[in-house]
C-alpha cells in the first residue's frame, strides 16, 4: 500500500478537519463540534503546533496532532504526540507506524531532544501499537486533568 506523510500547511484546513472526522470515528467522541477552517489554520500557523496527516493518494487516511514544546532542562524542544489515528479500514497496515516514523525524523532533523506520547492504561490497542515501535523506554504515570468547559469535553 503506498502512503505518503505529509505536514499540513496553514491553509490545509480542510485537510486537517478530515483528520479530526477519523478522530471522531476512531475515538469515539459524541456531540463534538468541530471548530471552523478559519481556526483550524489559525493553529496550524503556529510554529509549535504540527499536523502530520498519511494519504492514500489524495485520501487522508489517518494522522497525528504534535505540540513543541520548549525543554529548560537541556536546552533542546520535545515533541508531544497528542492524538494519533488511522481510519478503521486502513489499521494494522502500517501506517500509523510510518506516521511515528515521520514524527521522529522531523525530530532528528530539528534537533528535538525525544518524542513522547501517553496512552491510557486500559486502552490495550494504543498501548500495543506504542510498544510495537522502537521506544526508548516506557514510564508509568498517573495523568491528572482539570475540565475547565464541561461543554466542550469530548466523550
Amino acid at each position: 500500500m503506498e502512503v505518503e506523510i505529509n505536514i499540513l500547511q496553514p491553509s490545509d484546513g480542510r485537510d486537517f478537519q478530515a483528520l479530526l472526522r477519523i478522530f471522531e470515528k476512531v475515538f469515539e467522541w459524541q456531540n463534538v463540534k468541530p471548530p471552523q477552517i478559519g481556526y483550524l489554520e489559525k493553529i496550524m500557523g503556529n510554529p509549535n503546533f504540527k499536523v502530520f496527516v498519511a494519504r492514500q493518494e489524495s485520501t487522508v487516511i489517518g494522522g497525528l496532532t504534535v505540540h513543541i514544546l520548549e525543554n529548560y532542562e537541556v536546552g533542546l524542544p520535545s515533541a508531544y504526540v497528542y492524538d494519533l489515528a488511522v481510519a478503521t479500514e486502513y489499521q494494522r497496515k502500517g501506517v500509523g507506524k510510518k506516521l511515528m516514523a515521520a514524527v521522529m525524523e522531523y525530530g532528528r532533523q530539528n534537533g528535538f531532544r525525544e518524542v513522547f506520547v501517553q496512552a491510557e492504561a486500559d486502552d490495550d490497542q494504543a498501548v500495543d501499537f506504542y510498544r510495537s515501535t522502537p521506544v526508548s523506554g516506557e514510564l508509568q504515570a498517573t495523568h491528572f486533568f482539570y475540565i475547565l468547559n464541561p461543554e466542550s469535553k469530548p466523550n
